[in-house]
């Protein structure tokens, strides 16, 4: 008959067991620490990096981008504060301000022909326009940093994805999915789309694709076309040729 291991071997057990367990921790303070080290010296060296390349940052879309990439991997968020290290060493504060500016004066100068939904490129030309040949050239990752930034503040400004367009909207609310699949198959149409083809082509009841049309005629999205040859009344989105428009 085979013995048990007995108290003296129950105590062993235990007692390598916590040796394990303190080996553990000595290794993950270890890593810890080291891990913090490497941390700071990355945070130090994209100090000297910014302070060297402070103008190309500022002058270069592309490079900002590639700067903005760099300090997200580490954890760092230049546009955190606007009177933190990084706002008074490259100015990102009154860069990104100024540029929230223009973005808000460029949607609501054009909010009565897009109804306050305007496609990303667009903006990023009513704002160039509006800066001047002599100013910094700015991106489109630019304008969508700004855009987060103005998101705080309220005033329903946000980006938007529909199909394989972005837009910015300016307007509060928010596209649910049956908005936003209306302004997808108009996209497919040529910036239109009827009671009848949402019937067809999304399998909708007419109740609901009434519904949806008159949501988006309230908050100014679409416009009512009642002039058509076959007397079918279409629902046109401005937005959706806003570079035809604001040529």
């Amino acid at each position: 008959m085979r013995r048990g291991i007995g108290i003296a071997g129950l105590t062993q057990a235990a007692r390598t067991k916590e040796q394990y367990k303190l080996a553990g921790d000595e290794v993950k303070k270890s890593s810890l620490g080291a891990m913090k080290e490497q941390m700071a010296l990355f945070k130090r060296n994209l100090e000297a990096f910014a302070a060297k390349h402070k103008a190309d940052i500022r002058k270069d879309p592309v490079f900002r981008a590639q700067f903005h990439t760099m300090c997200a991997n580490i954890g760092v968020d230049p546009l955190a504060s606007n009177k933190g290290m990084w706002a008074e060493m490259l100015g990102f504060g009154d860069f990104y301000y100024e540029l929230g500016v223009q973005i808000v004066e460029a949607c609501w100068a054009t909010r009565a022909v897009n109804g306050g939904l305007m496609e990303l490129p667009v903006l990023l030309r009513c704002v160039n326009t509006r800066r001047g040949t002599h100013a910094d050239p700015i991106s489109e990752d630019d304008v969508v940093r700004a855009i987060k930034k103005l998101k705080v503040l309220g005033g329903g400004f946000g980006i938007v994805i529909i199909g394989r367009t972005t837009y910015v909207r300016s307007v509060p609310g928010e596209l649910n999915m049956d908005k936003n699949r209306v302004l997808e198959l108009a996209q497919e149409s040529g910036g239109f789309v009827s009671c009848q083809s949402l019937q067809s082509k999304a399998s909708w009841t007419a109740t609901r694709a009434t519904d949806v049309l008159q949501a988006l005629l309230t908050e100014g999205l679409a416009m009512v076309d009642d002039g058509a040859p076959d007397g079918v009344r279409l629902y046109w989105f401005p937005c959706l040729n806003s570079i035809q428009a604001l040529s």
